[in-house]
């Protein structure tokens, strides 16, 4: 570097630094396109969108469930099945579309001993998914079983579906069997398990 009136120059002329300056930020501004473009495959596919297909969009997951807790197509036994509640069903007596005789024989006590499994603390699950069941990690097949509210000894039939995680893990359980054992809907209530016959 020389100095000359005082300033000091870097000794490029003007034409290099202009190309030193073009260059930098050509370099640069292909660094950000390649890293958006990069993105691009991320982002879609956290807005549930599919590249793949043109036009066509996949239904986002619900960002408060785990992944292995989406929603699944479960298919009840009839003793536990109900229908669907309505899209404008706001209250525990509209989402609960269990029938008085269902209720009735799924509260009755069960015929045969009952082989206990242990316990578990419920949560209510989707209050718009109908029927009896309880999706619980004590069980690693679905198949029927009771649950029992220690607290009021009232139990219900309800279909058994199993999820991820260890048996201390806490299970959901359907609005209708909560209501059916007198458990509250916005608590945690420890419930014993067992299976039915």
């Amino acid at each position: 570097m020389r100095a000359s009136g005082g300033k000091r120059h870097l000794g490029l002329s003007a034409a290099r630094a202009g190309r030193y300056v073009s260059t930098m930020m050509r370099f640069v501004l292909s660094v950000v396109v390649l890293a958006s473009v990069a993105g691009c495959s991320d982002l879609a596919s956290r807005l549930g969108v599919d590249l793949g297909k043109r036009g066509k969009t996949a239904a986002p997951s619900d960002p408060f469930l785990p992944q292995d807790a989406a929603p699944s197509q479960t298919v009840l036994a009839p003793e536990t099945a109900a229908p669907p509640p309505p899209a404008t069903a706001q209250t525990a007596e509209a989402l609960d579309t269990t029938t008085p005789q269902q209720r009735a024989a799924a509260a009755a006590p069960p015929e045969a001993p009952s082989k206990a499994l242990g316990t578990t603390v419920a949560t209510l699950g989707s209050p718009t998914e109908p029927g009896l069941w309880l999706k619980t990690p004590l069980v690693s097949v679905e198949q029927q079983g009771r649950v029992t509210n220690p607290a009021n000894g009232k139990s219900s039939l309800v279909t058994l579906i199993p999820i991820e995680g260890p048996e201390t893990a806490g299970s959901r359980m359907s609005l209708a069997a909560l209501r059916l054992i007198e458990a509250s809907l916005t608590d945690l209530t420890e419930v014993e398990v067992a299976l039915e016959g």
